[in-house]
C-alpha cells in the first residue's frame, strides 16, 4: 500500500472521480443558468449534507462550513478558525477535495456580534470572482445573520441572486454506481450493529448504555456521526424513539425495547434501520400490529417505481393504511437518504420531485398508540422496475431474546 494511502486521515471518502462527476453536473446547470458561482452554508451533518457531497468532509458542531463553488475553478471554504487565516491547499488535499483556498474566522452562532464573519469573508471571495449572478444552494441551511448579510450586500452590489437548490437536489437524490456500492456497505455495518446490540440487551441495562454500546459498534466499525433513539417499556406500554435526554430508563425481564440505528459508514452516507426487541415473549397484540405494518410495508414498496409522483404515492399509501384500520401518515414515513438523514425526495403531498432510478429510498412506516410502538425501518434502492429488496439483511421480525 502506498505511504500517502496508509497514512490517509479521511475516515471515509468518495473518490476523486466520483467528485469529478458531481461538480461536472452541477456546472453544467449553473452554465445553462448563467451563474458565476455558488454559496452554500451547513453547520450540521445529519442533515448539512451538501458541504460533504460538494467538497468529501462534513460541517459538524454547529459551526458554519461555507463553501464557495466557481463556475471554473476550485473551491474556497470558510470556517472556524484565527481571524484572518488563510491556506493554500496543496495538490493532493485539492484533487481529494475541490478546495483550493481554506479561510478562517473565529464566529460562532452563540456569539451575537460575529454573526457577519463568515458572511464578509464570502463576499471577499464572490468579489474577486467578479460575480454577477450567484446561485444559493439550501440556503434554509444558512444561520440567519450570514444569509441576510450576504444577500444584503449582494444585492446593494447589484449581484442576481437565485435559489439553485433543486437543480443540486435533483443531481444528489441520484446516487452513481460508487455511491451505490458504499451505501450497501453502511447497510451491512448497521446488521452488525443490530446483531451486537441482540447480544448485549439484558435487563439491568439501562436505555441510553444499550445506545451508547449500539454507537460504540458503529463507531469501531468506521462510521462518524448518527443518532440511536430507543426505549424500554413493559407490556402494554409505548416503548417510543426517545432521544438521549429521555433514555433513564431500567430495562426489565418481559420489556419491549425499541432503536433505531442511523448512524453513517462508508463514504459517509447515512442509512437507518429499527427493530423491536423483547426481553422475553411478544405478546400477541404487538405480533398482531406489527404483522399489520409490515403488510404497510410490502405495500407501499410496490409504489416505488422510476418516474411515480410522490404525492400520489401518499395518497395511494393512505388509502391502503385505511384499509387495514390502520392511522394515517401524517409524517414522512418515507424519504431519501444519502449524506443528509431526511433528503429529497420525501413522499407527501408537497413534494414535486419524482422518483427515479438510482434514488435511495428509506420507509419506515409506524403505528403509535398508548399501548403500542411497533415499526420496522430499511433502506432500498429505487431499480429498473421498482424498489430492490432491502439492503439491511436483519430480518424483519421482532427479536425476542431470553431474558
Amino acid at each position: 500500500m502506498r505511504d500517502d494511502v496508509a497514512n490517509s486521515r479521511p475516515v471515509n471518502a468518495v473518490s476523486e472521480a466520483e467528485l469529478q462527476r458531481r461538480w461536472l453536473a452541477v456546472r453544467a446547470q449553473m452554465l445553462t443558468l448563467e451563474i458565476d458561482a455558488l454559496v452554500l452554508q451547513n453547520s450540521s451533518d445529519w442533515v448539512g449534507g451538501y458541504i460533504r457531497w460538494f467538497a468529501n468532509q462534513p460541517a459538524t458542531n454547529g459551526y458554519p462550513s461555507t463553501v464557495i463553488f466557481a463556475a471554473d475553478g476550485a473551491m474556497s471554504l470558510i470556517e472556524q478558525g484565527p481571524f484572518d487565516g488563510l491556506r493554500i491547499a496543496g495538490d493532493a488535499e485539492s484533487a481529494a477535495t475541490g478546495i483550493a483556498r481554506r479561510l478562517t474566522t473565529p464566529s460562532y452562532p452563540s456569539v451575537l456580534y460575529s454573526g457577519s464573519y463568515d458572511a464578509e469573508l464570502a463576499l471577499r471571495e464572490l468579489k474577486a470572482l467578479s460575480v454577477r449572478r450567484v446561485g444559493l444552494v439550501a440556503p434554509a441551511s444558512m444561520y440567519f445573520s450570514f444569509g441576510k448579510c450576504l444577500t444584503e450586500e449582494l444585492a446593494r452590489s447589484g449581484v442576481e441572486i437565485l435559489d439553485f437548490t433543486d437543480a443540486v437536489d435533483r443531481i444528489k437524490a441520484i446516487k452513481s454506481e460508487e455511491e451505490r456500492a458504499l451505501i450497501r456497505q453502511v447497510a451491512a455495518m448497521q446488521d452488525q450493529v443490530m446483531s451486537r446490540v441482540s447480544a448485549f440487551l439484558r435487563p439491568g441495562l439501562r436505555d441510553f448504555e444499550v445506545a451508547a454500546y449500539a454507537q460504540y459498534v458503529g463507531q469501531q466499525l468506521g462510521s462518524e456521526q448518527g443518532i440511536f433513539l430507543c426505549s424500554s417499556a413493559p407490556p402494554g406500554q409505548a416503548a417510543n424513539f426517545r432521544p438521549r435526554s429521555m433514555q433513564g430508563r431500567t430495562l426489565q425481564r418481559g420489556d419491549v425495547y425499541s432503536l433505531l440505528i442511523e448512524n453513517n459508514g462508508p463514504g459517509g452516507y447515512y442509512a437507518e434501520m429499527s427493530r423491536i426487541l423483547v426481553l422475553g415473549r411478544a405478546s400477541q397484540e404487538l405480533r398482531d400490529m406489527h404483522a399489520a405494518v409490515l403488510d404497510a410495508q410490502r405495500y407501499a414498496l410496490t409504489l416505488l417505481v422510476p418516474g411515480a409522483s410522490c404525492s400520489e404515492i401518499h395518497a395511494q399509501h393512505n388509502d391502503y393504511l385505511r384499509s387495514l384500520n390502520l392511522p394515517t401518515e401524517r409524517r414522512v414515513n418515507m424519504h431519501g437518504m444519502g449524506y443528509d438523514m431526511v433528503e429529497r425526495p420525501l413522499i407527501r403531498d408537497d413534494e414535486e420531485m419524482r422518483l427515479a432510478q438510482h434514488m435511495a429510498i428509506v420507509c419506515h412506516p409506524g403505528v403509535l398508540n398508548a399501548r403500542l410502538f411497533v415499526h420496522n425501518t430499511e433502506l432500498h434502492l429505487i431499480e429498473e422496475r421498482g424498489a430492490s429488496e432491502s439492503l439491511h439483511c436483519t430480518p424483519k421480525h421482532i427479536i425476542e431474546l431470553d431474558s
